[in-house]
């Protein structure tokens, strides 16, 4: 599961115009034509430290390729994580490739696709709405844990109230909890096996897995989260590797670096959706406001001091912190995860690596 801070980890700066469908973005001037290896290598530098157990930083595409970790709580370069809210790219794909097949559309209502699902006093929100977090449904603050996906969304709405559809982007959880429960609605099966089938199986994901409710292991090897409990009064170290996946199509997921390196490389290659729905993966929604941008096939983009323009999805999980970013070109392709103590926010360290990254 992401927090608002955690997720905004790569995003830097206001939000830029929204740019036309299927245009390609600069991928800007500063960008080496090689890895600067030695400032990935100085990325991870420090590391153990009290604030981060470890890390590891997988760099693919055009420009070069370079892995490394750091620290004793990574074990190996493809050990496993909790990926948090990257999961959410994959349930906007296998929405995409319904859309595709004309089984839905991005302008259907939650509504009409799950009747009584939201109040009837809401206005209509629409599937695109959701994946580009302009739907105006509330933060789940009454969110209970541990409950099948409709009781969450259900217990999520019973606080709050929505804003206007369609008129500002509020980066929410609740989006891609409703848009998983559109995908067993649309398909008659259930999430994990439409994302096995459309995406595992296809690209031999063999280390990605969608946990169910009550499974709460990890694949070995992996990564150990182990942070600080909120409340405690003590500064010791729990281990939190083994814990309830229970944010499902929003952030539940577990993947390892090469895989999700994997993933990213073929979706942006048009290998997972066909051209209509390739061009809806980059199109950002006109007429919004707020300091994120998202598209309507969930990537966030996101340009970087340096003015390279990136395009991904970073996720958290308590003891995890991740991101799948490239540019749009697949030149660089990045994917990292930190295992965060929760001592202190983990945002220098990200940026730290996005720089040498991009």
């Amino acid at each position: 599961m992401a927090t608002a801070a955690l997720a905004t980890v790569l995003t830097v700066g206001d939000a830029v115009p929204a740019m036309a469908a299927g245009a390609v973005p600069a991928v800007g001037t500063h960008q080496h034509q090689t890895l600067d290896k030695a400032a990935l290598r100085a990325a991870l530098s420090g590391l153990p430290d009290a604030n981060v157990s470890g890390g590891l930083i997988r760099m693919t595409g055009r420009d070069g390729r370079w892995t490394d970790t750091a620290g004793p709580s990574v074990p190996s370069p493809d050990a496993h994580f909790r990926i948090g809210s990257i999961t959410k790219l994959f349930t906007s794909t296998v929405v995409l490739q319904l859309a595709a097949e004309q089984r839905l559309s991005l302008d259907d209502t939650v509504q009409d696709l799950l009747p009584g699902l939201l109040p009837s006093s809401y206005r209509p929100v629409t599937v695109g709405q959701l994946l580009s977090h302009t739907s105006g449904l509330q933060i789940p603050l009454c969110a209970r844990k541990d409950v099948p996906p409709r009781e969450w969304v259900e217990s999520a709405l019973s606080c709050g109230e929505p804003t206007e559809p369609g008129k500002v982007t509020q980066y929410n959880g609740i989006n891609y909890f409703i848009a998983g429960l559109i995908v067993e609605q649309v398909s008659g099966h259930s999430y994990g096996d439409e994302v096995r089938t459309r995406i595992l199986r296809p690209l031999n994901l063999r280390d990605t897995s969608v946990p169910t409710l009550d499974d709460w292991s990890i694949p070995v090897p992996y990564t150990r989260g182990a942070t600080v409990q909120p409340g405690s009064g003590s500064d010791e170290l729990t281990d939190v590797s083994v814990q309830s996946p229970y944010a499902w199509a929003e952030g539940g997921m577990i993947s390892n670096a090469p895989d999700l390196s994997r993933f990213l490389t073929a979706l942006y290659q048009g290998r997972l959706l066909p051209p209509a729905q390739q061009e809806t993966l980059f199109t950002l929604p006109t007429g919004v406001t707020g300091t994120r941008q998202f598209t309507y096939g969930g990537l966030e983009r996101t340009v970087l001091p340096n003015g390279t323009t990136v395009w991904g999805k970073s996720g958290s999980y308590p003891g995890y912190t991740s991101g799948v970013f490239a540019t749009r070109d697949l030149r660089r392709v990045l994917v990292y995860s930190l295992n965060p103590t929760g001592r202190t926010p983990e945002l220098p360290y990200v940026m730290r690596i996005a720089e040498a990254a991009f």
